[in-house]
């Protein structure tokens, strides 16, 4: 959570965590978008979430779903069953979650990692796609971002990053605070991603490891240019 908010600050947002049940519909009401996250997940936290998903489908506020060990126990399970109605904005998981939330195979889920590469998925956020009418963002190697009109394919990034906990958190709290922005809920997923994705290649250059690379990649979000941006996108729609 704190490595989230960090990025958020790092790039211009203002990121509040709540859950407390008492105050979740007047914080949707004052911000520009809702992440749900069910990383560190419990019982008050899940009805916390299901009030804070309720409150920004009724307010059309754009609201963005991490799956986080979609498929990994039955608890999880049945909390998203119960967020997918109100309508996320987007969806962003690894390929592994994609699936199981898709319910489109039988598929082992290790913690937050993948055991699916992100093309195996595109048909389960396809059924995604078109069951709730959302945007799919299927990260990985490649990032795979699927509406009913049109498909993006972004490849930066680098493996370190999977070292790093809390990226993946990160990249969806990002795609909520483009989200928050504009309207335009595609684009914004897709810069949000490849912002994450450009930013740790360029932290790459600079880390010994793990634990410096998750401090240059706050840095390189808060310094990237937009030179730098360009010349580094690896994008294909």
């Amino acid at each position: 959570m704190n490595n989230t908010a960090n990025a958020l600050l790092a790039v211009g947002a203002s990121p509040i965590m709540a859950h407390a049940k008492s105050e979740i519909h007047d914080m949707v009401s004052i911000a520009h978008s809702v992440v749900i996250n069910i990383g560190t997940l419990d019982e008050y936290w899940a009805e916390s979430m299901i009030i804070a998903a309720k409150a920004a489908h009724s307010l059309k506020k754009p609201w963005i779903l991490d799956p986080v060990g979609a498929g990994a126990t039955g608890f999880r399970d049945e909390i998203l069953h119960q967020l997918l109605p109100y309508r996320p904005t987007v969806i962003r998981g690894n390929a592994s979650e994609i699936i199981a939330l898709a319910k489109a195979n039988t598929i082992v889920t290790k913690g937050v990692d993948s055991t699916a590469k992100s093309d195996e998925a595109i048909n389960a956020a396809q059924y995604l796609v078109n069951q709730h009418d959302t945007i799919v963002c299927i990260s990985g190697a490649t990032d795979i971002i699927l509406d009913r009109q049109q498909t993006s394919f972004i490849r930066n990034g680098h493996h370190l990053m999977t070292k790093v906990t809390g990226l993946g958190c990160s990249a969806t709290a990002l795609i909520g605070a483009f989200a928050g922005v504009t309207e335009k809920y595609f684009e914004a997923t897709a810069a949000a991603m490849a912002l994450m994705g450009i930013a740790g290649e360029l932290a790459v250059l600079e880390s010994k490891g793990p634990g410096s690379l998750q401090v240059n990649l706050l840095d390189k979000l808060y310094t990237i240019t937009e030179e730098e941006f360009l010349s580094h996108l690896k994008y294909e729609r």
